[in-house]
């Protein structure tokens, strides 16, 4: 049977749900009327908050600014998270919240913990040499008038950071439809560069409206993907950017520690064994750096090469491609392949085709005939 408490944080009645647990009721929002917060806007910050570590909530949400510090203190941080959830949601609800600050909250999260997303890199190109002033307005307007004009139902919303980085989240609509907050798209951009960081949702019917708008928007002509993706934004921004490996510190290779070894032992085979580790890791030095690589996941190529055969074993009757898909998978696969040699797991130098890919810009790629071979004038070895 439904009852009324008054006992909760506020002093505030609530009701009781099936399950007893405390139901806070609408609070009347001062000089608003009776203000009733939309309901998915609601659920969203609850989900939101429920994503933060515990550790990180009041840090976060400090961050996001749109509850006062008097607010936050009203809130018991070492509960149960789905308890802190609710504090936040019923706090919100008294300030008006809207899908507009829910969706700054998202932002705030995904910058936060950018690696929860698959990002892809994109490259936009101008005709000329010519560099625009970037204005921050102008381009927000852009898009804005861009997506809103082919797509009536969509949220859009922009925050910008010290790095020069602007963060798009758009959750799309159709005409009947409200936009879905659970399928975003996000966007990086840096001003005064031409590269676009995309993690786009499973709609991707609408990957080339967003491409189109962001060409308008900044002033380029065109954009293509420059097959190159990965959980680690930072790593791809370093990859683009040149920023790996750029320590630049002279090396001094170190002695290699010689084993008591028993006399009959042939001293040529020691200074043999000496002298090739060190020369593998001269190799790897000159290929690597010495710096830590960016962190990719994995690398995958597509080959399309001809069956090559004795005519008169007559193998295949068709000459088509022979077609196969390798891919190489690791946490950090790149620092994995610098270990290879080292390890003896592999002769040193590694192939071309294993460590081109941050020179490259790319981790994906066809291998084709020799005519073809590797678009972006790549050369086989």
């Amino acid at each position: 049977m439904r009852g009324f408490l008054d006992t909760h944080r506020t002093g505030q009645a609530v009701a009781l749900g099936e399950d007893q647990r405390p139901v806070p009721l609408r609070k009347h929002a001062p000089g608003l009327g009776d203000f009733i917060m939309d309901e998915t806007v609601a659920e969203y910050i609850r989900r939101t908050v429920l994503k933060i570590p515990r550790d990180e909530i009041k840090t976060m949400l400090q961050k996001w600014g749109f509850l006062s510090e008097a607010q936050l203190q009203t809130i018991n941080f070492h509960q149960l998270k789905d308890n802190i959830s609710q504090d936040v949601v019923q706090l919100c609800e008294e300030n008006s919240a809207d899908i507009k600050q829910a969706a700054v909250l998202d932002i705030i999260y995904n910058y936060i913990y950018p690696n929860k997303r698959v990002w892809s890199v994109y490259q936009m190109n101008k005709t000329g040499e010519e560099t625009d002033f970037f204005d921050l307005t102008d381009f927000k307007k852009k898009i804005k008038r861009r997506l809103r004009s082919a797509l009536k139902n969509v949220t859009i919303t922009f925050r910008e950071y010290e790095d020069n980085a602007v963060w798009i989240r758009i959750a799309w609509g159709t005409p009947y439809t409200k936009p879905n907050q659970y399928k975003t798209s996000y966007v990086v951009y840096h001003s005064q560069t031409p590269y676009v960081f995309i993690s786009a949702s499973v709609l991707k019917s609408n990957l080339p409206l967003l491409c189109q708008a962001l060409v308008v928007a900044s002033n380029y002509h065109d954009i293509r993907e420059m097959e190159l993706r990965s959980h680690s934004l930072n790593s791809l921004k370093d990859i683009v950017f040149k920023r790996y490996s750029q320590n630049f510190q002279t090396y001094y290779p170190k002695p290699l520690r010689e084993r008591d070894v028993a006399p009959e032992t042939d001293l040529r085979i020691i200074q043999e064994n000496k002298n090739e580790k060190e020369r593998i890791e001269r190799v790897n030095r000159e290929i690597f750096g010495d710096g830590p690589q960016p962190k990719l996941e994995f690398a995958q190529y597509k080959l399309e090469t001809m069956f090559k055969s004795d005519p008169k074993m007559d193998v295949l009757d068709k000459k088509e491609p022979f077609r196969c898909l390798v891919k190489f998978s690791s946490p950090h696969l790149l620092e994995s392949l610098k270990s290879l040699a080292p390890a003896g797991m592999a002769d040193a130098p590694l192939s071309p085709l294993l460590t081109c890919i941050p020179q490259k810009a790319r981790n994906y790629f066809k291998i084709r005939e020799k005519k073809g071979l590797f678009p972006g004038s790549f050369v086989s070895p």
